[in-house]
């Protein structure tokens, strides 16, 4: 039998092998978070469906006194023969907001379903109490001499994002009940309510009050403008992971892991939500103005709000994105231990053996993100991450030629596996955590191979042809072929 030369460069072809390796585990990992980022769109697909079918996210405006008012006059065009005479006519809004207004509410979650995608509704009871210190605001003025001048009755009016989650409303004017009607007579607020106000009311010195109590349902945020030149707003509900929104944050606020309770109090001093929604403008995401609407509200503005998102702070998915992301880190750090022990122990392992290694970690992330739709994340990592670390540590028993070195190399896999969760859990401090995880694996390297002489070991690696110690179960003649 012949005996093979030595090769000059015995580690370029496994360093090129191992190369190859991966590249195919981050391929792997890249599929992965196609699978991952091909979930999430199902999700917000599923989202979408339950806000078509129930209610869309709410954006509450008012309430609001509207009055419509219709000028005509005549005017003379041209000369001579050409002369006429013809009618023109002017249409617009005198608007109002409430001089105070106070809103109390309290939103339960109702989850709602699709196939196994859950998606957060929301119940929301709220009273709105405004008061207007008189009805100067809506005195009509003609704006032409001899003119024709006509106005209709005042009403009062709530705008909403989505007025299919309207479940009851009532409405008291000055203690009086009053009959609630669809629509609210303004182009620029398509959906929610109004009712009438008494058209003496209008130009009258005296106060008015009103006294709203709304049952309201929506899914994924609550949004409110504060169109009172004095207003405040007290919101509690269930829901333990509130993500406070808008343009103001709450003054007060307490979360606990049973809900939590906010406050806002806000003034014309610190908002243009007020003189801005007597414009016209409307709410954030429902522009839509006519010709009634003044050229200045015309702008691309949008009023002011505040509100919560409930939403969870961190879903399944986005976990399971971040945990792939740090899995090219995970794997070369497991590529770099097998290495050293390779180095330390002088035990070969081909570069097949790296494949299956690294195969089996990233498996691990297509487990996590099927196990996380199906039950707790933490009870998907800690099920996923055991089964991995077993069947690696049982694989490293005959890799690395015995149970010791393969508990050991286990018990390594399963600290990358705590130290990537705690990456997860610790957002805010994930970068620090890896700057130091990293330069400890480092240092460990460092320290562990200080005394090895790389030119010897490479020399006796060019000379040294003797096979590896027996892997157990395979007999000794075929143990090259294993290594």
């Amino acid at each position: 039998m012949t005996t093979p030369t030595p090769r000059r460069f015995p580690l370029l072809g496994k360093t090129v092998a191992i190369a190859a390796v991966f590249i195919a585990v981050t391929l792997a990992l890249q599929a992965v978070s196609g699978i991952v980022a091909e979930r999430e769109s199902r999700l917000r697909e599923a989202e979408r469906s339950v806000a078509a079918s129930l209610a869309a996210s709410q954006t509450l405006v008012g309430p609001m006194l509207l009055r419509e008012c219709t000028e005509q006059w005549e005017t003379t065009q041209g000369e001579g023969k050409e002369r006429k005479v013809v009618t023109e006519v002017s249409r617009w809004y005198l608007s109002e907001s409430p001089k105070t207004l106070d809103v109390t509410a309290a939103a339960t979650l109702e989850p709602r379903y699709r196939g196994i995608f859950k998606v957060n509704g929301y119940v929301l009871k709220a009273r709105l109490a405004a008061t207007w210190a008189d009805g100067s605001g809506l005195a009509a003025q003609g704006r032409h001499p001899g003119a024709l001048l006509s106005c209709d009755a005042p009403v009062l009016y709530v705008a909403l994002g989505d007025s299919r989650g309207v479940r009851s409303a009532q409405v008291r004017i000055d203690g009086a009940s009053a009959p609630v009607l669809p629509g609210t007579r303004h182009a620029a607020h398509r959906n929610g309510f109004h009712v009438d106000v008494a058209e003496s009311w209008a130009g009258a010195q005296k106060p008015m009050s009103a006294d709203i109590t709304l049952e309201l349902v929506g899914t994924g945020g609550l949004d409110i403008a504060p169109v009172g030149e004095a207003t405040q707003v007290s919101l509690e509900s269930d829901w333990p992971h509130p993500s406070f929104t808008g343009r103001f944050l709450p003054v007060e606020r307490v979360v606990t892991a049973d809900g939590f309770s906010a406050t806002w109090k806000l003034n014309a001093l610190a908002t243009t939500a007020p003189a801005e929604a007597s414009l016209g403008v409307a709410a954030c995401g429902t522009e839509y103005v006519d010709e009634l609407t003044p050229k200045s509200a015309r702008s691309g503005r949008c009023l002011e709000t505040f509100g919560v998102d409930f939403i969870d702070p961190v879903s399944p998915y986005t976990l399971s994105d971040r945990a792939t992301k740090y899995g090219l880190l995970f794997i070369a750090l497991t590529f770099v231990g097998v290495g050293a022990v390779e180095v330390m122990r002088r035990v070969r392992v081909h570069p097949i053996q790296y494949l299956m290694v690294g195969a089996a970690l990233s498996i691990f992330f297509l487990l996590l993100v099927s196990l996380s739709e199906h039950v707790a994340f933490g009870v998907a990592y800690s099920a996923a991450s055991a089964a991995c670390t077993l069947l690696i540590t049982f694989y490293g028993m005959f890799v690395l030629g015995g149970a010791r070195a393969g508990a050991l190399f286990g018990v390594g896999i399963a600290a990358l596996f705590g130290a990537l969760y705690l990456l997860l859990q610790l957002e805010q401090t994930a970068l620090l955590i890896g700057s130091v995880m990293l330069f400890g694996v480092l240092a460990a390297v460092m320290i562990a191979t200080r005394r090895v002489d790389w030119y010897a070991l490479f020399a006796s690696m060019r000379s040294d042809r003797r096979e590896p110690s027996a892997v157990p179960g395979v007999p000794v003649a075929d143990a090259g072929a294993v290594a």
